[in-house]
């Protein structure tokens, strides 16, 4: 088992497909995050991007320490992406938990919880190909909670450094309440850190899952997309007990400071888009904002509309 690096929170921000982009992590880590992920890349994708790799995956240094998420089962294309994405990344996580089905069809992701022997084979495969920490972030199962802990103790025997588990199953997708208790028991099944993932809405509830589940700690995805200010009230709650609120002014405050970083990546005009209604959501108007968002079809636009909006707010 290589030795993580040292995080200054024990708050992480998930990795979430088409919505942590570079300017989003870079933002979260600004505002206390102790780990920020990629968007998870298929290990195709990479090699075939090799001599391109860091405009592909775009990133700034000042996201470390920072985790690039592969998935693909095909171990000789998993060897060669992690050895070209090796020199740029602090830690090597591979995904075992998204449930969409053009991925899964490719025996990839959350398919592999039903393989435990090929698991191993590409665990051993991933620690043999890097000198960098190896981690995997997986669900609890496919239609019900089966095998993880087969799957875990294999991380644990093939020398990866730490477990991120969201405790639900395929087909609950993000339906339903995530199993905490699983999280407890994975705690006591393996040696190696564990991050709890699930659910974690407010610094109350990250502070109840390390509580209840032992878990080393947390990761937050959509929760924090919406207000990335909760990994600075997560990291003063759990020192002093006590948080500031933040106001919907000051929420868009920060997608204004969104807004400037991702003039330095190629983020999508939609992924932007999303990012000002995740942004607003809940503000008073935000309704009303959304239908206009949705017509707009520049930077220049969305920058206009969200200017108009935040004057507006008290």
């Amino acid at each position: 088992m290589t030795k993580l690096p040292n995080f200054s929170s024990r708050a992480f921000f998930a990795p979430m497909a088409g919505l942590s982009d570079p300017a989003l992590r870079l933002l979260c880590k600004e505002l206390g995050a102790g780990l920020v992920v990629t968007e998870f890349i298929s290990i195709h994708a990479v090699t075939a991007k090799a001599e391109d790799i860091t405009k592909f995956i775009e990133f700034s240094e000042k996201e470390r320490p920072l985790a690039v998420q592969l998935f693909g089962s095909d171990r000789e294309k998993l060897k060669q992406a992690v050895k070209i994405v090796e020199p740029y990344f602090d830690i090597i996580d591979y995904n075992m938990g998204c449930p969409a089905p053009h991925i899964t069809e490719q025996m990839a992701c959350s398919a592999l919880l039903q393989e435990p022997e090929l698991t191993r084979k590409i665990f051993r495969t991933l620690v043999q190909s890097t000198s960098k920490p190896v981690s995997v972030k997986m669900r609890a199962g496919i239609t019900k909670p089966d095998k993880w802990q087969t799957i875990a103790k294999i991380a644990e025997e093939e020398g990866l450094s730490m477990i991120t588990f969201h405790p639900r199953t395929v087909k609950q997708g993000y339906s339903g309440k995530s199993d905490w208790s699983q999280i407890k028991e994975l705690k006591h099944l393996v040696k190696i850190p564990i991050v709890g993932n699930g659910d974690i809405q407010t610094p109350e509830d990250a502070k109840r899952m390390i509580e209840e589940t032992g878990c080393d700690y947390v990761m937050i995805g959509r929760a924090a997309a919406k207000n990335p200010f909760l990994f600075q009230q997560i990291n003063t709650y759990f020192l002093t007990g006590s948080y500031a609120s933040i106001t919907p002014k000051e929420r868009l405050k920060y997608f204004f400071k969104y807004l400037d970083y991702s003039n330095n990546f190629e983020i999508k005009t939609s992924l932007i888009k999303m990012q000002a209604i995740n942004f607003s959501s809940g503000c008073p108007g935000s309704k009303e904002l959304r239908t206009k968002l949705g017509k707009s079809n520049t930077f220049e636009e969305i920058n206009e509309l969200m200017t108009e909006f935040y004057d507006q707010l008290n």
